[in-house]
């Protein structure tokens, strides 16, 4: 980011769903990020906010000049007790901030949040294993491949992967699980 243009990054309240709505929509419509067909509505994007905040998740908005510029989440990796050290993130940044380090400021904040929440691992689920920009920067986040699910997708007219991308937090599995 620019230093005319300086990044806040601050936990997501209400009144940023409407820009994150867009930002989401444009991905869904356009994009392979998301396996989603349609987008969703406000009120859906309302309700997978509280769901993800009650239970006790970061999601954080990333501003420039006051505008929502991107968001990123982290959520239950899966629904089972024996995965509750196990966090899945998602990041999405609007088009014209895209390459300005927004989803890796991003990043890196939700990782720090999670590390200090005591998660010990973080997984990456990318849509499309041509998305090379989204895959780049979880690499470069600290993010290890551990595997890709071919053609498990169809959307826009073809068959998608979804890589599958994993890092360690704090002590990762050196350490028991206490949580």
């Amino acid at each position: 980011m620019s230093d005319a243009f300086p990044l806040t990054l601050r936990p997501c309240r209400a009144d940023d769903l409407p820009a994150i709505q867009a930002i989401y929509a444009e991905a869904v419509r356009f994009g392979t990020a998301s396996f989603e067909l349609d987008p969703p509505d406000l009120a859906e994007m309302q309700a997978r906010w509280q769901k993800v905040v009650t239970a006790g998740f970061p999601y954080l908005v990333a501003l420039r000049q006051g505008e929502v510029v991107g968001y990123a989440y982290a959520g239950a990796y899966r629904p089972r007790p024996a995965y509750r050290g196990t966090v899945e993130n998602s990041v999405y940044v609007a088009p014209a901030a895209q390459g300005l380090g927004v989803g890796r400021a991003l990043i890196r904040a939700l990782i720090a949040e999670c590390t200090a929440a005591g998660f010990r691992q973080m997984v990456a689920v990318i849509g499309d294993s041509a998305n090379a920009a989204s895959i780049g920067l979880h690499r470069a986040m600290g993010f290890e491949p551990v595997g890709t699910l071919h053609s498990v997708g169809w959307k826009h007219g073809r068959w998608l992967d979804s890589v599958l991308m994993q890092r360690p937090l704090g002590p990762g599995d050196d350490t028991p699980f206490e949580g």
